[in-house]
């Protein structure tokens, strides 16, 4: 008998847990994630992480389109879906099915958010996403927009890139205003999909060693009955064999 198809509305089965985390860009979602993979590397646990917009399959696509500032919404949110497709298939799955911990640093709601403030209508793009699987935690990284700006214009690349601000939505011509509107507006879906989806949210304020004892707390907490273990999923099926992955491993 053939398996249900997995869906996001529902738990996923595999022994594997996938955390994630979510947030605009100068939340620090990023630092805390490379934080607590560290961590949970000094446990002795073995971790997978994975990135946003980080396939093969399509990135040279996306690299040529934001360089042309060619993509439209649609197309932007299409090409995000495949990527996403290709490394839940290939990167997230697979070590779930292992019985690991899969850390991502952005997930479907990044889409949800982004795509909504594009005009991309929500519900078509919760569609889109239907096969991806739901995450046993996500956090939420909130943080005001003139921190995220702050953060981004001292730090390391002291610009603003044209998407992230949202240029090509015409909403002004200064890129950092663009930045402050766009970003701002994402901000307000993420209030939704925190609501919508049970997010848990961390005050990005608070300092980098604060935030990161509260994210252990919580993932400590719901570890506790977690025994890293193989899983029984992907052994000896066309999946592995697809991969080329040894029936041994």
């Amino acid at each position: 008998m053939t398996p249900a198809p997995l869906t996001f509305d529902q738990p996923h089965p595999f022994p594997g847990k996938l955390i994630i985390v979510e947030g605009i860009d100068g939340s620090g979602k990023s630092t805390q994630l490379l934080l607590l993979e560290k961590w949970l590397e000094a446990k002795g646990l073995n971790v997978v992480f994975t990135e946003w917009n980080s396939s093969d399959l399509v990135r040279e696509t996306t690299r040529r389109g934001k360089k042309n500032k060619t993509l439209t919404p649609t197309t932007f949110s299409l090409l995000h879906a495949t990527d996403f497709a290709s490394r839940l298939y290939h990167n997230i799955m697979p070590p779930l099915k292992a019985g690991l911990i899969v850390l991502a640093d952005r997930y479907v709601y990044t889409a949800f958010a982004r795509d909504a403030v594009r005009g991309v209508s929500p519900e078509w793009v919760r569609k889109v996403y239907n096969f991806a699987i739901r995450p046993d935690m996500a956090f939420y990284f909130n943080v005001p927009i003139e921190v995220a700006i702050s953060r981004l214009l001292g730090g390391t690349r002291a610009q603003l890139k044209y998407y992230e601000a949202g240029m090509d939505m015409g909403l002004s011509q200064d890129i950092t205003e663009s930045f402050r509107i766009f970003q701002s507006r994402i901000l307000a879906e993420y209030d939704k999909i925190v609501s919508e989806y049970g997010l848990i949210t961390m005050d990005a304020t608070k300092d980098i060693e604060e935030q990161q004892n509260e994210m252990r707390h919580v993932v400590s907490n719901a570890l506790e009955n977690y025994r890293p273990k193989r899983g029984t999923h992907g052994k000896r099926t066309l999946f592995w064999r697809r991969f080329n992955v040894s029936k041994s491993e």
